[in-house]
């Protein structure tokens, strides 16, 4: 069971950090419509509409990229002093009353945008020559997809963690700077440091 949880986590992952790329690619068309506009006086009308798409389908698709590294934000700042088998809990009874019937909402509206949009070969109506808008709105009903999937994942966690009292494990990823966590890597103690500033303070004021 727990492969097939981590391979989830992985195929989350993986898609989460492929669609990451278009914020490279975003930068790009921006720096370059930047550059189009104002130096050779020739802006390009569909690039906006195309902007907007790139910015939506990175942010869409990193849902279940998010939930698979449990990023999401929570707005309550006593769950973390929980024991985890409230903290299970508490995930399991939100999951099935808000999380799994959002999802299957926002799979089911996005399948009909999408259909719908596909039918009539939709095009943005910002510009004259808009892009199509039937591929942006497809990503709406998969990433909604790969996010419920993602979900039935962190439930089965929860109801592993109500039997054995403590959460699996997951797929590591990068995590941010924790000074305490680096002075501790290399061994080094506040002390160290304070030692460290007062040479250097008199090693300058020698000079």
């Amino acid at each position: 069971m727990q492969n097939i949880l981590l391979f989830i986590d992985k195929v989350s992952s993986w898609v989460g950090q492929a669609f990451s790329w278009l914020i490279v690619a975003l930068t790009f068309l921006i720096s370059w419509e930047v550059f189009s506009r104002y130096v050779l006086n020739h802006p390009n009308p569909w690039s906006f509409d195309l902007m907007i798409m790139m910015y939506g389908s990175a942010f869409m698709m990193a849902g279940a990229y998010t939930l698979a590294k449990n990023g999401h934000v929570r707005g309550d700042v006593l769950y973390g002093f929980f024991p985890p088998r409230l903290q299970a809990g508490l995930d399991l009874l939100l999951y099935f009353v808000f999380f799994i019937p959002g999802v299957i909402a926002l799979v089911w509206a996005g399948y009909t945008y999408a259909a719908e949009s596909l039918a009539i070969n939709e095009h943005s109506t910002l510009t004259a020559n808009g892009p199509p808008l039937y591929p942006f709105k497809m990503v709406i009903p998969i990433s909604g997809i790969l996010l419920l999937i993602q979900g039935v994942v962190e439930i089965i966690r929860c109801i592993i963690c109500l039997r054995d009292g403590e959460w699996p494990t997951r797929v590591k990823d990068v995590e941010e700077v924790d000074v305490d966590k680096l002075k501790a890597m290399v061994q080094v103690k506040d002390k160290d440091l304070a030692e460290a500033d007062q040479f250097a303070i008199k090693q300058s004021g020698s000079q």
